[in-house]
């Protein structure tokens, strides 16, 4: 055995194994759950007796550290504790998965070439949610990197990344991830990642990352072998065991998730992170971890700008305010009452957690106009009150979306919105969607219909497996119409190889979909182009519901550059009288159509004029938009 001194030369992060810019690695842990720790490691990744190994000298802190003269990148290694042999908490790469060896790397040598990226910021984001083992047909980081200049035309200026964090099996979603510093070897290399956030990059989209900090997998989590204290007794989560972030030795564990948030930030150039189910990430310390994740994110980017969003079904405002007020010093948070409003109102129905909504005119002026639609009120499906005030709060602190990787799994078959709602329907709410203030978010093959379905799918050993799917067969029963017999027998097994191919995006859909893959490129140039779309402010909007179904948003933009965006999810509707300020012209100025849902380029029937000598007249299932018009011929 050789042994090393406990040599600490200057480290990037304080746990891990990192190379040394003159050979050798340095490797250091924290395993106050074991006498010693030994580092034992082979170039292969399988071996029977290690080819070297080296002796890590106690800190007195519980954490141990030393230097390995000979470790090159690319070697495997485990760490060798009293109570036996496990990959690195830190491990930068699992090959073989989290039950296998964890592999030396040196991040510093690949070579990037976004010196020029600035990054991200809250302002004229439209984000895209994607999975990479089922973006693309191969499922990888390079078959994905293919996939990015067509994403930049279409209009994406940030990629939201669903966890990546290695997990157990052949395919999942990646929220049960145990090994949260490595990259899972499914997508390829840590190399391939960053070599897809470069690329993205170079074509002007920006990456961040969707990290779980509320929990871990339950195999392959070797977290207690080293310390019992990553765990909290104090908290229960819902998916498994809560870390500790304020209970006893809870320090260290609170430098192992930000030095997590800061790698993903230093290692991989990503513009920032999105946060999972931040309500179940547990801490009553003075600074909560999710403020001090913010702090440390944004340290580390240096010049560059992040953008943080985070998960919060409570709703608590308080997370996008600035720690200086208070806050936890997020962009923004997701929106679920816009998409929950939405859903109703196309799908018309309301059972479970869309209790509360019903999907009227005035929900989605609401949305449109304040972004959260609960900020107190009782909420039944909880009995209690939902959300905190937000009336202060701009328009870029709410990720709005129809579909995301939850909401479509939600559906009992894995199903599509635009296959649950009227063609029309479905044109104009996309419309509402992508032109209201807040930013939007796509789900991976939206922009074309796709016909992919998205299930949940998780690939376990098979005791587990059958928990998992008895799990999800129970969470789904809370809507009434999947608890029925004849339904319940037509959910997909999420163990099951045909649940997760059946995910997998078929590109040539592209074209096949042609009316609205165009629809979402030209409404996407007329957000990002358009003088009032472009630059959303909620002082500068303002709304009037017609009916249960049509509304009429005022955009009041600069130098009389109004916009009127007319909604009607039901039928035709006539305006006489119309004794409606919002729909007063400009002096010396009438309104004529900028864009319409109902485009025969779109699939839609056409749009004659809104405003006639017959007053207003809205179509059926059509969301228009209106631009003023100078007439000459007017005499005010």
């Amino acid at each position: 055995m050789t042994s090393s001194p406990n040599v600490l030369p200057p480290r990037i992060h304080p746990i891990g194994a990192e190379c040394s810019a003159a050979g050798g690695a340095h490797f250091r842990v924290w395993a106050p759950a074991s006498a010693y720790v030994v580092v034992e490691g082979s170039p292969a990744s399988r071996w029977e007796t290690p080819t070297f190994t080296v002796e890590l000298a106690p800190e007195g802190d519980g954490y141990f550290s030393g230097f390995g003269a000979e470790v090159k990148p690319g070697d495997h290694y485990k760490l060798r504790l009293d109570s036996g042999l496990y990959p690195d908490p830190a491990s930068h790469f699992q090959p073989d998965g989290p039950h296998g060896a964890s592999q030396v790397l040196d991040g510093r040598a690949f070579r990037w070439t976004d010196q020029s990226w600035a990054g991200l910021t809250a302002e004229g984001q439209v984000l895209y949610e994607l999975h990479i083992g089922t973006f693309t047909p191969e499922g990888t980081w390079q078959a994905a990197a293919a996939q990015l200049q067509e994403l930049a035309r279409l209009g994406i200026t940030a990629i939201e990344v669903m966890p990546v964090a290695e997990f157990p099996g052949r395919f999942g979603w990646g929220y049960d991830g145990v090994n949260i510093f490595a990259p899972t070897h499914l997508y390829g290399t840590p190399d391939d990642f960053r070599t897809f956030v470069d690329q993205a990059h170079a074509v002007g989209i920006g990456v961040i990352l969707d990290v779980v900090y509320n929990h871990l997998g339950p195999d392959g989590n070797y977290l207690r072998k080293f310390a019992e204290h990553y765990f909290s007794e104090t908290y229960k989560c819902e998916w498994g065991e809560a870390i500790n972030f304020d209970g006893e030795q809870s320090a260290p564990v609170r430098e192992f998730f930000l030095s997590n948030a800061v790698y993903w930030i230093r290692e991989f150039h990503l513009d920032g992170l999105r946060l999972d189910a931040t309500q179940q990430i547990f801490d009553a310390s003075k600074k909560h971890i999710i403020a001090e994740i913010a702090e440390a994110v944004r340290e580390a980017a240096g010049k560059r700008s992040v953008y943080l969003v985070g998960e919060n079904e409570p709703q608590e405002a308080n997370l996008v305010r600035p720690i200086s007020a208070g806050g936890s010093g997020l962009d923004a948070l997701w929106n679920d009452d816009f998409h929950h409003a939405a859903n109703v109102a196309v799908t018309g129905k309301s059972e479970a957690y869309y209790t509360d909504y019903r999907g009227t005119a005035q929900e989605l002026v609401a949305a449109a106009k304040w972004g959260f639609l609960y900020q107190g009120q009782h909420y039944r499906w909880h009995k209690s009150r939902r959300g905190t005030p937000s009336w202060d709060l701009p328009p870029t602190a709410f990720v709005n979306f129809l579909q995301n990787h939850d909401q479509i799994a939600n559906s009992a078959l894995g199903a599509r919105l635009h296959t649950l709602s009227a063609p029309g329907q479905f044109r104009a709410m996309t419309t509402l969607f992508l032109l209201m203030p807040g930013t939007p978010m796509l789900f991976q093959g939206q922009e074309f219909n796709s016909t992919s379905c998205f299930h949940y799918f998780a690939d376990h050993q098979p005791e587990l497996a059958a928990l998992v799917a008895k799990g999800r067969c129970e969470f789904l029963s809370q809507f009434p119409s999947v608890a029925q017999p004849e339904t319940v027998g037509l959910l997909r097994d999420p163990g099951a190889d045909e649940t997760f191919l059946r995910c997998k995006l078929d590109f040539k859909e592209r074209e096949r979909h042609a009316e609205p893959y165009l629809m979402h490129r030209d409404l996407l140039r007329l957000r990002r182009e358009d003088a009032v779309f472009s630059k959303p402010r909620r002082a500068q909007l303002d709304g009037a519901v017609f009916s249960s179904d049509a509304f009429v948003l005022r955009y009041f933009g600069p130098e009389g550059q109004h916009r009127l965006l007319f909604v009607n999810l039901g039928s035709d509707l006539e305006l006489n009288p119309s004794p409606e300020p919002l729909l007063a012209p400009l002096v010396g100025h009438g309104w004529q159509t900028l864009w319409s849902s109902e485009d025969p380029r779109y699939g839609g029937a056409g749009t004659p004029p809104l405003e006639t000598n017959d007053n207003w007249r809205l179509p059926g299932h059509a969301a228009v938009v209106l631009t003023p018009k100078l007439e000459s011929n007017r005499h005010d």
